[in-house]
């Protein structure tokens, strides 16, 4: 077979993220003594002493399936440089970054890779891409920042007998900035820090900043309805779109043509959250917002997780609501503090804590009101004002949770997380019932967890529910957790709150879409599916019931 040059990522970032864990090597984390000391004195599990590197089962990529024919098919709409069928390439893009995905790879053996990973250059190569996979029936999975956790990036095969990655890596432009009307025009491989820096260069933030914002792209937030932690105050990235550029298998669609509109249903909502299985997003029209001049932190504490849910439930429709708020239930609070070492404060009264910040864009005097303004709120709801250090902490620290839990795992832990959302009046139950469905399923396998949870968005009518799980590993850790999963999403479903907030459905949740969307909706998912992929080659096994 013929020779070809090693594909270096284009436009990809001087420390992309390992393969077997989250983020970058550089950043890996180190179990602090205080998480060390907890998961002794709680889970009863003693970590090993900190290796400089953890070892690495010996991995084996499958056999990549691509024939020469195909190659120099791709090679005709892409260049010979961006196509790649080798293995140190192919192993960056498995999947996503869940704990059952680092898990699997963490063990070692075979590893299910795609065929061949392709780098277009701009919407009429992806174009020519989706037009040759469809016709000749290639699987194709869509892959951004590959920051998925629920297996919304797999290289799932199904009947196809080759699949492929396509990589929006080398869309990474800002291609259009309206200043006036303050929107931008970004293309889809666009990381979160990329937006930031070129929106910055002119005053101007998207002021989306998920957990994944370092790493996951402007492609994927739109693809997955993305929420970030300003969403109180900005918005879910749903809520920023105007207008958006997708490639499918029978053509290239623009959806969205001015403010609003009433020319019919809007189809930007048939591309927004439809995870690369109608088509491939290549440009996302955005609203942005000028850079805050200052931002106001609040912390605060309330008596028990039902008096901070009435404050938020208040400060939900008030009219200079928080940018960021974040309620921590008693579980959390009681570990955050003992984690910053504050077991001495707050931590002994019980309670909970939430952190907020407000922003203002044009000086200082709106902030402090609006801060003033919630603190009231939250006093008549029982709770007080404490220092908001805690704040500043939490927004220093926000993205370093998948860090810990790399660390939590190498130590013998099974850490790992999942969410929903509600009505305000259904929030409590379905916090207890889905915690108690993680207790007692854990419990059953002999590992009995600690599960705490957070609300960190917020709407008129009801709020998301962030859970996250730790206990110690059982031997087969990938079964003890699909057992939990399982019994808390059916918690979530039999409550009425919907089986995902943020995270998407992918391959994980898709078995429950027929509960949420119904016989009707999920007839129209699969008829949208046939007008635009009628050979079925986009992300196979994701999404579709």
């Amino acid at each position: 077979m013929q020779e070809h040059p090693p594909v270096e990522l284009p436009g990809a970032s001087p420390s992309p993220m390992v393969w077997d864990a989250w983020g970058t090597a550089e950043n890996k984390r180190v179990l602090p003594s205080e998480v060390r000391d907890l998961l002794q004195s709680a889970l009863g599990i003693s970590p090993a002493p900190d290796r400089p590197e953890r070892e690495v089962a010996p991995v084996r990529l499958t056999r990549s399936r691509l024939t020469d024919d195909r190659r120099r098919g791709f090679e005709d709409i892409v260049g010979v440089a961006y196509i790649s069928t080798d293995d140190d390439v192919r192993l960056r893009y498995l999947g996503g970054k869940s704990t059952t995905d680092l898990l699997a790879r963490r063990r070692g053996g075979v590893q299910h890779a795609p065929d061949a990973v392709l780098f277009p250059a701009d919407t009429q190569q992806v174009e020519s891409l989706l037009r040759y996979c469809s016709d000749f029936a290639i699987a194709v999975v869509p892959f951004g920042g590959g920051t998925s956790v629920v297996g919304g990036v797999d290289p799932v095969r199904e009947w196809f007998d080759t699949v492929v990655t396509v990589s929006t890596r080398r869309l990474d432009a800002l291609t259009h900035l309206d200043v006036e009307s303050r929107t931008a025009t970004l293309l889809a491989g666009v990381t979160g820090p990329e937006a930031e820096e070129m929106l910055g260069r002119h005053g101007l933030t998207l002021g989306h900043f998920p957990q994944s914002f370092a790493f996951a792209s402007i492609g994927g937030f739109a693809a997955t309805r993305s929420s970030g932690q300003s969403s109180s105050g900005y918005g879910r990235f749903d809520d920023m779109v105007e207008a958006m550029t997708v490639v499918t298998p029978v053509g290239t669609t623009v959806c969205g043509r001015a403010p609003a509109s009433a020319a019919g249903p809007d189809l930007r909502q048939i591309f927004l959250g439809s995870e690369g299985t109608l088509g491939i997003v290549t440009s996302v029209t955005v609203r942005v917002r000028p850079i805050p001049r200052h931002t106001e932190y609040r912390c605060w504490h309330f008596p028990d997780f039902a008096s901070g849910l009435e404050a938020l439930r208040k400060l939900s429709v008030a009219p200079g609501r928080p940018t960021v708020v974040r309620l921590s239930d008693e579980a959390e609070s009681a570990i955050d503090a003992a984690l910053a070492g504050r077991a001495g404060q707050d931590a002994e009264q019980g309670g909970c804590t939430a952190v907020a910040t407000f922003d203002c864009p044009d000086g200082t005097a709106a902030a402090i009101d609006a801060a003033a303004a919630a603190d009231v709120v939250v006093i008549a709801a029982g709770g007080r004002v404490t220092d908001p250090e805690g704040a500043r902490r939490w927004e220093a620290k926000r993205f370093d949770s998948p860090y810990l839990r790399d660390a939590l795992l190498d130590a013998g832990a099974l850490a790992e997380t999942l969410e929903t959302a509600t009505s305000w009046s259904n929030l409590s139950a379905v916090r207890a019932r889905v915690t108690t469905a993680l207790v007692e399923a854990l419990t059953g396998l002999g590992t009995p967890p600690i599960v705490m949870c957070h609300v960190s968005h917020v709407y008129a009518t009801g709020a998301s529910l962030y859970f996250t799980v730790v206990c110690a590993a059982a031997p087969d850790a990938t079964a003890q957790w699909t057992t939990a999963k399982r019994a808390a999403t059916a918690a979530i479903v039999d409550s009425g709150a919907t089986v995902t907030h943020h995270h998407a459905v992918g391959r994980d949740h898709r078995s429950w879409m027929p509960d949420e969307i119904g016989p009707v909706g999920s007839a129209v998912l699969r008829a949208v599916k046939v007008a635009v992929d009628p050979a079925g080659i986009l992300n196979p096994g994701k999404l579709i019931p």
